[in-house]
């Protein structure tokens, strides 16, 4: 059985390592981690799994680590492996001057392709030279394997330079 887990708490590695040594004393494993530091919280991401009475003293323990560490933890139970969207991965890095709804266009256009997102990365900053807001953001998409790659392409490419975004759409190559 697996945990999916999303935890939040003030900036330091302390909560992550009293969540991982009770993980690891409830005889679960950790199958993947990702912690995030924003403006001075911590966001922390685990999928955990271990047996069905495992997973379950486990949760009985997060009450308490909640009140010790004043963290907030959110869980979710998976009773089967998640399964791999079918498709082409495909990597996306687009950069522009920081738009209200820009993340919002970019997401909607992927959604209506029906490219599925697995990973998303972005953040605002000024620019040191001209002091502009910027946002850089990264994505690791699936193109579904149906989906005409050279027309997606171009309506990508027409959708970039009609919002003024430097973006590319490149296969990711392991």
């Amino acid at each position: 059985m697996q945990l999916a887990l999303t935890v939040l708490g003030k900036s330091r590695t302390a909560y992550i390592e009293q969540l991982l040594m009770a993980i690891n004393q409830c005889k679960c494993a950790v199958l993947e981690i990702r912690a995030t530091d924003l403006s001075g919280m911590t966001a922390g991401y685990l999928l955990v799994e271990g047996n069905w009475n495992h997973i379950a003293k486990l949760e009985n323990v997060f009450e308490n680590l909640e009140k010790q560490l004043k963290i907030q933890i959110y869980k979710s139970r998976q009773d089967k492996k998640g399964e791999n969207p079918a498709g082409l991965p495909y990597m996306i890095e687009a950069m522009t001057i920081d738009q209200s709804d820009i993340m919002l266009s970019l997401i909607v256009f992927l959604s209506t392709h029906n490219i599925n997102i697995i990973e998303i990365k972005s953040s605002r900053y000024l620019d040191s030279y001209t002091q502009m807001p910027l946002l850089s953001t990264k994505l690791i998409v699936t193109i579904p394997s149906d989906q005409r790659l050279l027309q997606l392409r171009e309506e990508f490419l027409d959708f970039c330079d009609n919002l003024n975004l430097d973006a590319i759409l490149e296969p990711i190559k392991r």
